[in-house]
């Protein structure tokens, strides 16, 4: 897969969208530190991306509703296409597919949440629209979720705990305008937005190693290494600090070795660098589900050199950080953290 223009693919994701009664539009996310941790409560920095997914509704009146549901990749092409009724939201496709039914119980979370949701005589034409592939694990299901969650005036974190499962840092990447900071406790989601654009950001790449992982899986597997120390949860914290207080690229490149041997040594996984690319110039670090998706990486190479050796391996998804990140609001100071969904965090 070669890299693609995403800032040209999402200034062009509201143009392409046909009229509509309503929009909406989440971000994808990136899990910057936490990794799996963020389930039991590990503070994690978390970075919303420019790309995401909008979702839009056009009402027409109808003695006999239905909902017709399209959704479009990042080429323009219709991936996914289904129809349900209104009462119980049965789908009425001949042969249900897996999205169908996941749909479904989404749809059906919704009702219950809201039982004024869809009740009107109206067909409902919904259309989806991503601004990244399918298959880059930025937040495809997140993103959805929380754009449903808008149209039907429900709790985004509400309907993802309850449908698709996790700790819900990717809800609040999806409504955010810049990095954050998020702590899953025992009373909700707890995140705040944070001034977080390091100086040597023009030393930091994304690349995709074209492995698309399954969270869900991914979360099973880490269940079974339950439960973890507190000692181990508060390490990782602590790194997640040190990653946003790193003044220098020696600095975080510190944080992301120290950070892989901890998460790996807890989920005995060989850390990324040191199991495909012991030869590069500069730290690497795993992002999110370990062994897919994308990973990190700092280096004082140029961006043709990193370029250039990925390729080698590959690989020819490199992306510069100021390319894929939402940058924090700019009347935010390097001190100031906004509060967020629900208690302030201390950083």
């Amino acid at each position: 897969m070669n890299e693609i223009n995403l800032n040209q693919i999402n200034n062009d994701l509201k143009k392409s969208t046909p009229e509509k009664d309503q929009y909406y539009f989440g971000h994808g996310k990136i899990l910057l530190t936490g990794e799996y941790f963020v389930l039991d409560g590990a503070l994690a920095l978390a970075l919303p991306t420019k790309v995401g997914q909008s979702l839009s509704v056009k009402y027409s009146p109808s003695f006999s509703p239905t909902l017709s549901w399209k959704s479009f990749d990042i080429h323009g092409n219709c991936w996914f296409d289904s129809k349900f009724e209104f009462w119980h939201f049965k789908c009425l496709d001949e042969n249900p597919s897996e999205e169908s039914l996941f749909l479904q119980k989404i749809l059906q979370q919704v009702r219950k949440q809201n039982s004024h949701f869809l009740r009107d005589d109206v067909d409902v034409k919904v259309e989806t629209r991503l601004g990244f592939p399918l298959d880059w694990g930025l937040g495809s299901s997140s993103s959805l979720i929380y754009n449903i969650a808008q149209w039907a005036y429900v709790s985004p974190f509400e309907l993802l705990f309850k449908t698709h499962g996790g700790s819900g840092y990717d809800i609040a990447c999806a409504q955010s305008d810049g990095p954050i900071t998020y702590k899953k406790v025992s009373s909700g989601p707890n995140w705040s937005p944070i001034y977080f654009s390091p100086s040597f950001k023009e030393n930091l790449y994304f690349i995709y190693l074209g492995n698309k992982k399954n969270s869900r899986e991914a979360v099973k597997d880490y269940s079974k290494k339950r439960p973890f120390p507190q000692t181990l949860i508060s390490k990782i914290s602590d790194l997640t600090l040190d990653f946003i207080n790193a003044q220098t690229l020696k600095h975080f490149q510190s944080a992301i070795t120290a950070h892989e041997e901890v998460v790996g040594a807890a989920l005995e996984m060989t850390p990324v660098k040191s199991e495909k690319f012991t030869d590069f110039n500069g730290a690497i670090k795993s992002l999110g589900a370990w062994g897919g998706d994308f990973v990190l990486a700092a280096s004082e190479w140029s961006l043709e050199e990193v370029k250039a050796y990925f390729k080698a391996k590959g690989l020819e998804v490199v992306y510069r950080y100021d390319d894929l990140v939402t940058p924090p609001v700019e009347t935010m100071s390097k001190d100031a953290v906004k509060m967020g969904f629900a208690n302030h965090l201390i950083h």
